[in-house]
């Protein structure tokens, strides 16, 4: 029988070599996904803030919601943003926006120095995670961008639907319009509490907001400027 003492001995065993730096960092990468599970989106963001084309995983995940058989819009023409935000609670996400290529950079650009500056943003998710179903995207103050749909209430494509447009913190900045009959349509319906904007409130988007300033200096305009409604989430880009 062998001395245990001498196992290491009589054995050829050799010490494993150490991981490389990147090989370390997708370890840590996959023990943080083990221990907090994240959205379905989550699993294609990139580190940090960059630009990507979409990916056949990603684009079969858009597939029947924000990207229906009757879209028009070519796969080529939209790109993945991955970007770090800091939510409601101080801490810092990682987020994904799916939009149109002309507008890539402009987002990398304005959520990279929002970021900086620890510009409270609820969550970032592709409106797939939520069936790309706008109202419940909305309740769950969900920031989203491409949704090929139309614009409430016609036969217009969205500028959503081009993935020019993008909705910040929709919750605290809605979408309203005054109905004929004097009623209010709100969207989403659960933000009520903040449709009256001389109200202070936390999140809200005015013109002296760093958000409303970065995407000003980036040639957006902002649907809360909008006449015949006012769409405080939104903003968009034509190229």
């Amino acid at each position: 029988m062998t001395d245990p003492s001498n196992i290491k001995t009589t054995l050829n065993v050799s010490k494993p070599s150490p991981l490389h730096p990147v090989g370390r960092m997708r370890m840590l990468l996959l023990m943080l996904l083990i221990a907090f599970p994240v959205s379905p989106s989550m699993v294609w963001a990139q580190e940090d803030f960059r630009v990507d084309t979409i990916s056949d995983a990603l684009f079969q995940h858009m597939q029947g919601k924000s990207f229906p058989e009757e879209c028009t819009i070519s796969r080529s023409d939209l790109r993945m943003v991955s970007v770090l935000h800091v939510d409601f609670q101080g801490n810092t996400r990682h987020g994904v926006i799916i939009c149109n290529k002309a507008i890539a950079k402009d987002l990398l650009d304005i959520f990279r120095e929002l970021y900086r500056q620890r510009y409270p943003i609820a969550q970032i998710r592709p409106i797939d995670d939520f069936d790309a179903n706008d109202e419940r995207s909305m309740q769950a103050n969900n920031t989203s961008c491409f949704c090929y749909r139309v614009v409430n209430g016609s036969n217009h494509l969205s500028m959503h639907a081009r993935g020019l447009a993008i909705d910040l913190n929709p919750l605290q900045n809605p979408c309203v319009k005054r109905r004929k009959d004097g009623t209010l349509f709100i969207q989403p319906r659960t933000a009520r509490p903040y449709v009256n904007r001389a109200r202070t409130f936390k999140y809200k988007i005015t013109h002296n907001d760093l958000a409303y300033r970065l995407f000003a200096q980036h040639g957006f305009t902002w649907g809360g400027d909008w006449r015949s409604l006012k769409d405080y989430q939104h903003f968009e880009k034509k190229p």
